[in-house]
């Protein structure tokens, strides 16, 4: 596999290439690992949009972030990307996970992580999710 590489907010690949439900547990893996350096449990959102099986992999992200003592919050149907961040913020969350590529082609998925502020996750942030996936991606 490729090394993930996360851009504004998250990362992003093509569906069934790099967008497996392997990845997407790696992903939701690291983004739980993130959270557990910085505080123990919490509340997580997490939201989809209605791109090829995206209901599907926000039920593995949070089955992921529900076994690390993390409280999830998944919605039934597709929310929009915004919804993620209000909540989070409204609520005191310790943060959000949207499963969307936002303006990416059809073809292609991905994992944003809005922190307990709502926002865009700082470089910071990413780059902490990106190196923690990597090492679970390389074991």
């Amino acid at each position: 596999m490729r090394p993930l590489h996360f851009g504004t907010d998250g990362w992003r690949g093509l569906i069934a290439e790099d967008f497996t439900f392997t990845t997407v547990r790696t992903v939701a893996e690291a983004i739980a690992g993130h959270l557990a350096a910085t505080a123990h449990g919490g509340q997580v959102f997490v939201g989809h949009d209605t791109r090829f099986q995206s209901g599907d992999f926000a039920q593995q992200v949070a089955a992921v972030l529900a076994r690390h003592d993390l409280e999830v919050f998944l919605p039934p149907r597709a929310t929009p990307s915004p919804l993620v961040s209000f909540t989070v913020k409204q609520n005191a969350l310790r943060g959000g996970v949207m499963i969307t590529a936002s303006h990416n082609p059809a073809q292609w998925n991905g994992i944003k992580f809005k922190p307990s502020f709502g926002g865009s996750a700082p470089p910071e942030v990413t780059e902490d999710i990106a190196q923690r996936a990597n090492a679970l991606h390389d074991t």
